[in-house]
């Protein structure tokens, strides 16, 4: 996401499901990814985690507080200058807040890793808000969906998940509408970067959005977009850019709505 100052910071939000805490680790980071030939990238990030009580903790460098918690995690991250929080939190919904120090900006990436994936409770939603521009500045969300891999399409490690791209529907209890992303399109991909579903307004095609209404999940204006899928485990990544290069403030949303139902 590219992170602004302002309104247009870059939020994270997820929500834990079920009936125990979990243990997750929020990272902010920014200057790794210039090793992956990201343009103008966050120098600087610092990161707020917020809860149903309000703040709960908030990093600059990650190795400031936390530093041994972090580092058993197995995935500190790789520049002093990032972020990162360990907590354990009971079941609710979550903000993830990524600035730049000193209200600087650039390209930055918020994470939230599940640390113990055994117990009663899983990440059911993860959403990123952001100022949604053009070429390497769209939003940009990633999502892992765990597994043994041993299964196609329809098999019982599957997960069906819905992606949403919102934006006229954030104006006006959030943002003026003029300020958020007009008519947003979604591309879901995989882990080799080819297509898996595209979608400019949700109700486009009659069998998705009917299986996008049935969840509970249908976009609120028909120019949103909304994807539902099956999906095996592995790596994928959500698109979220503006029809005709349409720029403002959007919002991409995964909904994990647990494993396919058994074929017949």
């Amino acid at each position: 996401m590219l992170v602004q100052t302002g309104n247009n910071v870059g939020i994270g939000g997820f929500i834990i499901t079920g009936n125990a805490p979990k243990d997750v680790i929020v990272r902010a980071i920014g200057p790794t990814l210039a090793q992956f030939d990201v343009p103008n990238v966050l120098a600087d990030p610092v990161l707020e985690l917020h809860g149903p009580s309000g703040l709960l903790a908030t990093n600059n460098n990650w190795r400031d507080t936390q530093e041994a918690e972090i580092q058993n995690t197995g995935i500190p991250p790789t520049n002093d200058l990032e972020s990162a929080i360990v907590a354990t939190l009971d079941p609710g919904a979550y903000t993830a807040i990524v600035r730049g120090n000193g209200n600087t900006t650039g390209v930055a990436l918020v994470e939230v890793y599940d640390l113990n994936q055994g117990v009663d409770s899983k990440l059911a939603n993860l959403s990123t808000r952001a100022f949604v521009s053009i070429g390497d500045n769209i939003v940009i969300a990633g999502f892992l969906l765990s597994g043994d891999g041993s299964n196609g399409i329809g098999g019982p490690n599957d997960d069906r998940v819905i992606v949403r791209g919102i934006g006229p529907s954030l104006a006006p209890a959030i943002f003026p509408t003029n300020a958020v992303l007009a008519n947003p399109t979604l591309e879901l991909r995989d882990s080799n970067g080819s297509l898996i579903l595209a979608n400019n307004d949700w109700q486009d095609n009659a069998a998705q959005a009917a299986e996008i209404t049935a969840a509970g999940l249908a976009p609120t204006n028909s120019l949103e977009s909304a994807i539902a899928a099956t999906l095996p485990p592995g790596l994928y990544t959500a698109l979220l850019s503006g029809l005709n290069n349409g720029t403002g403030i959007g919002l991409v949303e995964i909904y994990d709505r647990g494993a396919a139902p058994p074929g017949p």
